[in-house]
């Protein structure tokens, strides 16, 4: 058997586009894109869903939670779930929010230490580091109820792509920029609709069906 971990935000939840600040919707299994691409993989493969509205990559969230650090639970994750194969790293989204005040270089700096800890936390088979997967977040837009939460978020994000993927590269990680198979929602500038999960989830399963062999 192999393990898969799917580290992300809502996106990887499966939240769906929000009409407003309050919507709970999420999409079904089937319809989010950790489920495209688990019917890419090889049979024997479990992939564990590990997404987290609001998630961040470094930061606690002064209004939303600290719990929402992506670091802090991170190692706990890796030792619940080992040995891992494959994690697949999407975060960055969230880090785009006006509260946090960073830059794009701030952001890969983050998915830089992040993918360190899984490098040494010695969660893949016989106490080695997984193979990882950096999926770069499509851009967000600046629209819908999310706007003034993300506002400047747009030209980061747009900037971050190349950025992430020379950490990736540094690391020996593959790399997938998300933005160039989707885009984000009008209706909030921030999820994904059913037809980019579908996409994107298949992108991402056929590499990593490649990664697992």
């Amino acid at each position: 058997m192999r393990t898969v971990l799917a580290y992300g935000d809502s996106n990887t939840h499966g939240t769906a586009p929000m009409t407003g600040a309050d919507a709970r919707a999420r999409f079904g299994p089937g319809l989010r894109w950790t489920g495209h691409a688990r019917g890419l993989l090889p049979a024997d493969t479990v992939l564990i869903e590990e997404g987290h509205p609001g998630r961040t990559t470094v930061h606690d969230d002064p209004v939303e939670g600290a719990h929402r650090n992506g670091l802090t639970i991170l190692p706990a994750i890796l030792e619940s779930h080992r040995p891992l194969d494959l994690v697949i790293l999407m975060l960055g989204t969230n880090d785009m929010k006006a509260r946090f005040s960073v830059t794009p270089e701030d952001v890969a700096a983050s998915l830089d230490r992040l993918i360190r800890v899984i490098r040494a936390a010695e969660a893949g088979p016989d106490r080695g580091a997984p193979q990882i997967l950096l999926v770069c977040p499509p851009p967000v837009q600046e629209t819908g109820c999310l706007q003034g939460m993300f506002r400047g978020g747009a030209a980061k994000s747009a900037a971050l792509a190349p950025l992430a993927e020379a950490v990736a590269l540094a690391h020996g990680a593959r790399f997938l920029d998300a933005g160039a198979h989707i885009a984000v929602s009008p209706l909030d500038g921030v999820h994904f609709d059913a037809g980019a999960h579908a996409t994107l989830g298949r992108a991402i399963g056929e590499l990593a069906a490649g990664m697992l062999g």
